[in-house]
């Protein structure tokens, strides 16, 4: 047989064809595929109602598709996998919850995570507080990692970093943002770090002629001032009144320091005997400052204690409601023991009776802690120190059963009148 050859002009016509036929259906499969990755981008998710969604630590972008779609949050998880690995290759994504909300879009839920748009939870630690209030309090928010129960306070200090340092006012009281699986290690580090940047900047800006080596007996005598305060304009004269006894060489006599060094024996009330008790915290048996402070402090009493107000003042005595009579001398003080403390008031209070405050609603509510309810703990127990309930008049051998902080450097506010100091 005769060999047939195809004329050029028909192969080429034959290729144009084929390429025609080619590039429609290239055409077509991708506005199809266009069509499809839109559709189920637009996707709403597949909840009633609104709910969080986790995204844990290590956990990649393919792992949620697939995990979200045998939830039922979703569908074709194949298809978000490629316009992932297209489109946002280059995206992290962060740990931490998303809020879900019906009616929510595959494409809303991409921007949140682009965005990092985690939920942040508050937890707020308090001035005045003991470590081992701040550790409870640590302790109870469920949505902070748990990795210090059952460990010392001295482990723990190991855990941070700082092996060897005592714990007590070492850490800021400030309200901390954080998402969920942050650890306490983390949070407890940055109250530390927070505090260090604190002092440092107010030890750099202090006044001169203080009766402190180093920042560390400023940040003592913050703790006691934070303890005594019960109204914010006097921490400054409270300052004064402890520096000025310590240039004097006369004991510092402050409740809070007895308080302090009972530990939990401290059941309310003070006696003579308490105040006897040799501690290493006691400043009634002791000049100077304790070895450590005694509580936690905020930034304005750490500002006091570095910038004492000038005075003559070198006693003062709680009114009973929050404030204090300051006077110069111990005659002038005993009058003031005399009306404010030996003869009590029934409302005697150590700091101002609570403002009420209007509620919030939801709305507002859920603004302000950008979490839930669980944002900001309760307290924990609270610290024997700051009660404001009225006590007991003493039986005849006992001190005047006092709260603090309405104590203070009160010399002759515990003894009777006409003790000399």
């Amino acid at each position: 047989m005769p060999v047939r050859y195809w004329k050029p002009e028909f192969v080429r016509r034959k290729f144009l064809l084929l390429l025609e036929m080619g590039l429609i259906l290239a055409g077509l499969a991708f506005g199809w595929s266009a069509w499809k990755v839109n559709s189920v981008l637009e996707q709403p998710l597949h909840i009633t109602q609104e709910r969080l969604l986790d995204v844990p630590n290590g956990t990649n972008p393919n792992r949620m598709f697939y995990s979200m779609q045998r939830e039922g949050l979703l569908d074709d998880a194949v298809w978000l996998r490629l316009y992932w690995r297209f489109n946002m290759a280059g995206t992290p994504l962060h740990t931490g919850e998303y809020r879900l909300t019906p009616g929510m879009t595959v494409e809303q839920l991409f921007d949140a995570w682009r965005r990092a748009d985690v939920v942040q939870y508050n937890l707020t630690l308090v001035e005045g507080w003991t470590f081992r209030q701040v550790r409870a309090a640590v302790a109870k928010h469920e949505k902070i990692k748990h990795t210090l129960e059952g460990l010392s306070d001295a482990e723990v200090m190991d855990k941070l970093g700082h092996t060897g340092v005592f714990p007590e006012g070492r850490f800021f009281p400030d309200t901390y943002r954080f998402v969920r699986g942050m650890s306490d290690v983390e949070l407890l580090q940055q109250a530390y770090m927070r505090l260090d940047e604190v002092l440092a900047k107010e030890w750099a800006e202090r006044s001169t002629d203080l009766p402190y080596r180093d920042p560390y007996q400023a940040l003592i005598m913050a703790s006691l001032v934070e303890k005594e305060t019960g109204i914010p304009q006097e921490r400054g004269q409270i300052a004064g009144v402890f520096v000025r006894r310590m240039r004097l060489g006369m004991m510092l006599q402050t409740d809070p320091t007895v308080i302090y060094g009972m530990g939990e024996r401290y059941n309310g009330r003070i006696t003579r005997a308490d105040l006897r008790e040799p501690t290493p915290y006691n400043t009634y048996t002791m000049t100077g400052l304790p070895p450590t402070p005694i509580a936690m402090v905020g930034r304005e009493a750490i500002h006091a204690a570095l910038n004492p107000s000038n005075g003559t003042s070198l006693y003062f005595v709680a009114r009973g409601d929050g404030s204090h009579v300051f006077s110069d001398d111990l005659d002038d003080h005993n009058s003031a023991v005399r009306e404010f403390q030996l003869k009590r008031r029934s409302d005697y209070r150590s700091s101002p009776a609570p403002q009420q405050e209007a509620k919030p609603g939801a709305d507002d509510a859920e603004q302000a802690s950008g979490a839930d309810d669980a944002q900001r703990p309760e307290p924990p127990a609270a610290d024997p120190s700051a009660t404001d309930e009225p006590t007991a008049q003493p039986a005849p051998d006992e001190a005047p059963a006092q709260d603090a902080p309405a104590g203070g450097a009160q010399a002759a506010e515990r003894p009777t009148p006409d003790e000399q100091h």
